[in-house]
């Protein structure tokens, strides 16, 4: 069996190189008989597949161009049916040799599926009723040298179309689309928070202090500084520092980057937003949030609700706002607000219900890890999750009665966390405290905890007003709105393990 299978293997690359040089030859032919598709250098198009369709009556008033890839190929003796795509769709094209002449229908045996054409014709219905174009003269733009896959294996190999996104794109349309939904999202969301009065910033990427969340960084290194820098992990201390300095609403749309795992639902550069508004809290970020992907989900789905994976997610608001400690309570059937501040009682709650902690676990770090491990994923439908415990949240104003908890939620959805929100912590004598202990964590051998910003503190110190912000991953909405199974899905370019 292994024998044949090598075999098989060998005569298929054998096929493969005599097809590519059978379009090597071709190329060259086309060359000395002064053809060369690779010398030209523009192509006029004054429509495409899409609009011929929707405006079919009216295109049949005017001589089209179009260009495209050949994706399919009818030969009729004199006559010929094609299918090209372009950008917006699939288009059929008529070819008879009285109408494109004797020379360029000898060419055509010279042409293959996969190039790209340009096409000067008329638009007609064909006996069919089909909307095609009748073609009176037909470029070659470019020879495709590799011939394109007949089934494209990405269908089944998923990592293929991944690394080759290029074919994944030529031969499934229904990619493109997600892509093209994405771009409409991110519109979305800056027309959205623009009507708002919100202004959008940059911050750099190149920081000297990771800071912002708590996630390992990139590290990289300034040749002529001779400094070792950060890839941010966040824009959040930067944006901050905007707010101090007066501009109220900002946000930006940019790169993270996380040197951690990788997952369906994880990639080490990802997209995020981040916004910030003057004299808000947690509470307004809540109501913002719900109602700005309420009706986001509407501009791209039709719907309040949408369909993922086989789920039905209805986004329509309000969502619940629940406290962690009676998520916990509902989901894991343990009170954590019974035993509060009480170190040991909520240690011995945890092994009640198989969550390990370390053996001198606070309270609070108890609280969330319970909640990490056993309510995260049941969280199904939109939902808020808030006052999570401070030891987890060290950028957090704390809630104005319960020092040990914070004015931050996190919203779920699909058992995922999309989000992370607070009323910001301004005080800098507590944010000193609070970057000490990140220290402390630091020294113990906590690669993901925060360094000290000291110049982050001297802006706080010029005083920052009370503050609401909000994080968003983008993938992971988009993924949604999408219904995309993965991460990956969603980047055109996701982050691949070398082959070898």
């Amino acid at each position: 069996m292994a024998e044949n299978t090598t075999n098989i293997q060998e005569e298929s690359e054998e096929n493969i190189n005599e097809i590519l040089q059978v379009r090597r030859d071709k190329l060259k032919q086309l060359q000395e008989e002064g053809n060369d598709p690779f010398a030209i250098t523009k192509f006029i198009v004054n429509s495409c597949a899409a609009d011929i369709i929707a405006n079919f009556e009216e295109e049949t008033k005017r001589v089209i161009t179009i260009a495209g890839r050949i994706m399919s190929w009818r030969k009729m003796g004199k006559a010929s049916f094609m299918d090209i795509r372009d950008r917006s769709g699939r288009m059929q094209l008529y070819l008879r040799k009285d109408d494109i002449g004797e020379q360029t229908f000898e060419d055509l045996k010279k042409w293959d599926i996969g190039d790209i054409i340009g096409i000067t014709g008329f638009v007609f219905k064909t006996k069919m009723g089909e909307i095609s174009v009748h073609c009176s003269s037909l470029t070659l733009l470019s020879k495709s040298l590799r011939p394109l896959p007949e089934k494209f294996h990405g269908l089944k190999d998923t990592e293929l179309r991944y690394r080759q996104r290029y074919i994944d794109l030529i031969m499934n349309p229904e990619v493109k689309n997600v892509f093209v939904k994405r771009s409409r999202i991110m519109k979305f969301i800056r027309e959205y928070l623009d009507n708002r009065g919100y202004i959008e910033v940059e911050t750099p990427i190149l920081n000297i202090i990771p800071g912002g969340a708590i996630a390992r960084p990139f590290t990289t290194h300034h040749n002529t500084l001779d400094l070792d820098m950060y890839l941010r992990i966040a824009p959040e201390l930067y944006l901050k520092r905007l707010i101090v300095g007066g501009m109220e609403k900002v946000y930006e749309i940019g790169r993270l980057f996380r040197n951690e795992g990788m997952s369906i639902k994880h990639n080490p550069e990802f997209t995020n937003i981040e916004l910030y508004e003057a004299y808000m809290d947690y509470n307004d970020m809540m109501d913002l949030t719900e109602d700005l992907i309420s009706n986001l989900t509407v501009e791209i789905c039709g719907s309040e609700e949408i369909l993922y994976q086989e789920t039905k997610i209805n986004m329509a608001k309000p969502w619940p706002r629940v406290t962690m400690t009676d998520a916990v309570k509902q989901y894991a059937g343990v009170d954590f607000e019974a035993v509060a501040r009480d170190h040991e009682a909520a240690r011995k709650l945890c092994d009640s219900i198989d969550v390990e902690v370390k053996k001198d676990a606070s309270w609070g770090t108890c609280l969330y890890t319970a909640f990490d491990q056993l309510v995260e994923e049941k969280l199904i439908q939109p939902t808020f999750i808030i006052n999570y415990p401070v030891e987890v949240s060290h950028l957090t104003k704390r809630c104005h009665d319960r020092p040990e908890l914070t004015e931050r939620f996190e919203f779920f959805i699909y058992g995922r966390e999309l989000g992370n929100a607070y009323s910001e912590l301004n005080d800098p004598i507590d944010q000193l405290d609070r970057f000490k202990d990140q220290i402390k964590l630091r020294e113990d051998g906590d690669e993901e905890a925060n360094m000290l910003d000291e110049d982050f503190i001297t802006a706080l110190e010029y005083g920052m007003p009370p503050t609401g912000g909000l994080g968003i991953g983008l993938e992971r909405l988009i993924m949604f709105l999408t219904d995309s199974a993965s991460i990956r899905d969603v980047l055109l370019f996701p982050t691949m393990k070398p082959k070898d």
